[in-house]
């Protein structure tokens, strides 16, 4: 079982506007354990939004260090990427977590890995977990020859990904953040 089993978020930039869709599916090996959880958060005072595939316990670790690192270097969506970053790939308990982040504060999108990789995508659409590459493509494909606004496309390609992929659900959470 991978970790990313039961997870899928995307994230779509358009219009000053970036929205992030995520299912709400929890697997466990080939059973579903939840089918509500919440994979999309709110961190520094509602500044931010993150996105997560990997198992539970990483999550609450990567949103906690996070929301740390965002404090320490005062909102700096950037800086607090690459630091985290870097402490996840190089502290001995934070490299074990098998898991990927998508992060924005409205302006910057990035994807981040415990590989120490921070990308920030050509063309502001990201997908991560057992669905990401489904609901990039049906994303890419809207934001190519629709005007449909981000938040609907990001729902939208999450749906697509559910009627592709068994570890992802039709039970979508979004959220969007305008760019500051």
């Amino acid at each position: 079982m991978t970790p990313f089993q039961g997870t899928t978020v995307v994230a779509v930039s358009r219009g000053g506007r970036v929205a992030l869709a995520g299912d709400g599916q929890v697997t466990m090996g080939n059973a579903v354990l939840k089918k509500t959880a919440r994979k999309i958060r709110r961190l520094h005072e509602g500044r931010v939004l993150a996105g997560f595939a990997g198992s539970t316990a990483d999550a609450f670790t990567l949103f906690e260090k996070f929301e740390a690192k965002l404090a320490e270097f005062g909102g700096n969506l950037r800086r607090a990427a690459v630091e985290l970053a870097k402490d996840w790939r190089t502290d001995r308990v934070l490299r074990r977590l098998e898991a990927l982040m998508i992060v924005t504060d409205g302006k910057d999108l990035m994807l981040l890995s415990g590989t120490g990789d921070v990308v920030e995508p050509d063309d502001g659409v990201v997908g991560i977990g057992s669905g990401g590459s489904f609901a990039l493509a049906a994303a890419r494909a809207m934001l190519l020859h629709t005007e449909l606004p981000a938040a609907e496309i990001a729902r939208e390609a999450v749906r697509v990904a559910s009627e592709i992929c068994v570890f992802t659900n039709d039970n979508i959470v979004s959220e969007e953040i305008a760019s500051p």
